[in-house]
């Protein structure tokens, strides 16, 4: 892809920014599961020190996109919030939509593996902030009614995205939901990578289809899934198995313009993973 126009930072930024991150996604890549649970917090802990022009730090500045962000995502799970709800985020960035959410429900655990994207937030009355070492999900068992994460999955080692499921999974109460937003391989790579390489080399360690996606839900015991389409917060509930049969079309295209239709619109808000699952 091209850097876009509305990227604020050099060439020569962006490509620092690849660089680093790519060096410290292969730390990840190559390490084993013990060293990678204490490894997640140190490298993005350095991402953020080495990178400060990162988007995730400068967001954080934004106000007017931030109250944007923040606007979308809530008619997103606005269906599923009430006052008695006890709520879940798995890598909320800044925290300013957990927090949003936590005006609305009875109790909010925001859980991160960096320090330093989560400073200056602060616990008080009803939000409950803890750190995670890439696979615990440090929460009362069987206490959450809505779990969520919205470019989460695809930053985790394949083998510690299956064992945080299984925790999110654990945390949920009977009948209670996870919401994951995660980019579809198949329009990918989506990490800093893409303006430099064919496949995600940063630290999207792995980017999933809907396919694999729900496969792995209903492994780690979901009993139930269904797939959100749509943007801008309006969305459409589609069974599995439909968007299942449009990733198989396009695996069937040459990956060049495959790629190029799941990039463009209408398959970008159908492919883009919006997964519902109920334990």
């Amino acid at each position: 892809m091209k850097i876009p126009q509305r990227e604020p930072r050099s060439y020569e930024r962006v490509q620092e920014h690849y660089r680093i991150e790519k060096e410290l996604a292969d730390r990840l890549r190559s390490a084993s599961q013990s060293e990678r649970q204490r490894m997640y917090t140190a490298v993005y802990d350095e991402l953020f020190q080495r990178v400060p022009d990162h988007p995730q730090l400068t967001l954080k500045l934004d106000e007017r996109s931030r109250r944007t962000e923040v606007s979308q995502r809530l008619n997103l799970v606005r269906p599923y919030l009430k006052p008695e709800t006890i709520y879940l985020e798995v890598g909320p960035g800044d925290c300013a939509f957990a927090l949003a959410v936590a005006r609305r429900v009875r109790k909010v655990y925001a859980i991160d593996v960096s320090r330093e994207i989560l400073g200056g937030v602060m616990q008080h009355g009803n939000f409950e902030l803890a750190m995670s070492d890439g696979c615990s999900v440090p929460v009362p068992e069987g206490s959450v009614d809505l779990a969520y994460s919205d470019q989460l999955m695809e930053h985790l080692h394949p083998d510690d995205a299956r064992s945080q499921l299984e925790n999110i999974y654990q945390a949920l109460k009977p009948g209670g939901t996870y919401l994951c937003i995660t980019p579809n391989r198949l329009s990918g790579p989506h990490d800093v990578s893409r303006y430099f390489d064919e496949v995600a080399t940063g630290f999207h360690l792995r980017e999933y289809t809907v396919r694999e996606l729900t496969e792995l839900f209903r492994s780690a015991g979901f009993r139930k899934c269904k797939i959100l389409i749509g943007g801008r917060g309006v969305h459409l509930a589609l069974a599995p198995a439909l968007v299942h049969l449009i990733e198989k079309a396009l695996t069937l295209l040459p990956k060049t313009f495959g790629r190029k239709l799941a990039r463009g619109l209408p398959l970008r808000l159908v492919l883009g993973a919006k997964i519902v699952a109920v334990k």
